[in-house]
Parts: structure tokens; C-alpha cells; sequence
């Protein structure tokens, strides 16, 4: 599947955070959301990237937007990562990857000359309509939170 882009309207989705609870991106029209996608938690640079979110949260808020981070991993691994870093934003399961998929993100990933599938760190910014405005492609971590707040 070929990734999103601007303009694209955001495919609705229902998934179950760390906590428990379900969140489907419907729940945020007449908001901004920054949704963001990695790899996994509790590594170097998903660590970085989510603790950055974190670290912004009132930047965020105050533009309107809210956060939803999503990986593979299960929702026991979410909830350990998200305690462990203080982190308030939902973080959604999606272990059968059919969002991650839907969104284009699970693509062919090449490390160390090995070949394999995975989620290449991505983040879509959707509008108050439910439209994405904006994509971040193979998302760099550092600086990756200016980029993403002048986008809002």
C-alpha cells in the first residue's frame, strides 16, 4: 500500500491504548492531531521521539492538536513505556499492523545489508476536518518536534 499523503482524508480507526481504553481518531474532528508512528518501545530513538511529544505537550495543546503515537507492540509493553517516560499521550496497539498498513507505513526496511519489513517512523499531521496537511516521511528524531509545531 502506498503511504498517505496531504490532502488524503485520515482512515478512521479504533485501537486500545497502554490504560486499556479504546481511541478512535474520529473522537478528535474540530482538533488537530499529531499522530505519529514507530517502530517500537522503550528503544533509543522511540524513546527519544515519544519523550520529545512529551516534553511539548503544552505547546501542543495550546495549538490545538493532541498526540497519538502507534506500534505493533502490545498494549502490557505500551503501559510499561508509557510509565516509565511519563508519558500522557495515548500510545495505541496495533499488533494485526492493519493501520499501519492502511496509513502505508509498513514498508521494506534494509539494516546491516539485511532486507525485512517494518514500521518506517512516520508522523501525519490531520487537520480539524480529518484531512492529513501534512507528512513526515523517515522522520529524522532530532529536531523532528520544531518541524512537526511549525506544521501546526
Amino acid at each position: 500500500m502506498n503511504m498517505l499523503s496531504p490532502g488524503d482524508v485520515a482512515p478512521d480507526f479504533t485501537l486500545t491504548t497502554g490504560a486499556g481504553t479504546t481511541v478512535s481518531l474520529r473522537d478528535f474532528r474540530g482538533k488537530k492531531v499529531v499522530l505519529f508512528f514507530y517502530p517500537k518501545d522503550d528503544t533509543p530513538g522511540c524513546t527519544k521521539e515519544a519523550c520529545s511529544f512529551q516534553d511539548h505537550i503544552g505547546i501542543l495543546d495550546k495549538k490545538g492538536a493532541v498526540v497519538l503515537g502507534i506500534s505493533a507492540d502490545g498494549v502490557d509493553s505500551h503501559a510499561a513505556f508509557a510509565d516509565k517516560f511519563g508519558l500522557t499521550f495515548p500510545l495505541l496497539s496495533d499488533p494485526e499492523k492493519s493501520v499501519i498498513k492502511g496509513y502505508g507505513v509498513w514498508q521494506k526496511k534494509t539494516m546491516y545489508g539485511r532486507i525485512f519489513h517494518g514500521i518506517v517512523r512516520t508522523t501525519f499531521v490531520i487537520d480539524e476536518r480529518g484531512k492529513i496537511a501534512r507528512v513526515f516521511e523517515r522522520v529524522k528524531v532530532d529536531g523532528h518536534i520544531q518541524e512537526v509545531l511549525e506544521a501546526l
